[in-house]
């Protein structure tokens, strides 16, 4: 009885500790030195996450990606947008109708531009990751305009793999 007490303890242990694991990936993120961050990224996706930059319209790596799965922070790696919510906006730039989770997200009012914007950034990296307009397609009405190089693919097929399996039920339809 005393072994089969221990396995169940084990067995629930476990779980919950696997659980907290998924979410060490990004909920416990300590985002690294500037130093850190310019040596691990590359010039371009420094410039869009730290600097606030935009990447050339077109020329970009998401922008055609017709691949299934998700896009998640370069820096922190924390989820941000499924491709089951992706669509071509016609501006050059990867465009989704809503994030994976709200709570991922951080909008911001940007005046760096002629008008007001609404900047998208990540809750615990902070990465510039682009901008919300109230122009997209239905059913949210929005179109969250975002760079390549601020966020990282992982295929459907490496979610597990990569720590992300929690978000494999999006796509079990």
């Amino acid at each position: 009885m005393r072994k089969i007490i221990g396995i169940v303890y084990f067995i629930i242990f476990s779980l919950l500790w696997s659980e907290n694991l998924q979410d060490y990936n990004w909920k416990n993120f300590k985002k690294p030195s500037q130093v850190e961050l310019k040596k691990n990224l590359t010039p371009l996706q420094y410039e869009v996450t730290q600097q606030d930059a935009t990447e050339p319209a077109f020329n970009n790596e998401y922008n055609e990606n017709k691949k299934e799965g998700i896009y998640v922070d370069i820096v922190s790696g924390e989820p941000l947008f499924s491709s089951l919510d992706k669509y071509d906006s016609g501006t050059g730039w990867p465009s989704f109708t809503k994030p994976i989770d709200d709570n991922n997200i951080v909008i911001k009012k940007d005046y760096t531009f002629i008008w007001p914007r609404l900047e998208v950034r990540s809750r615990y990296g902070d990465s510039h990751l682009g901008h919300v307009f109230n122009d997209g397609p239905a059913p949210t009405g929005k179109r969250f305009c975002m760079n390549s190089a601020a966020m990282k693919f992982i295929p459907v097929e490496s979610l597990e793999k990569s720590g992300y399996g929690e978000y494999i039920y999006l796509f079990k339809n």
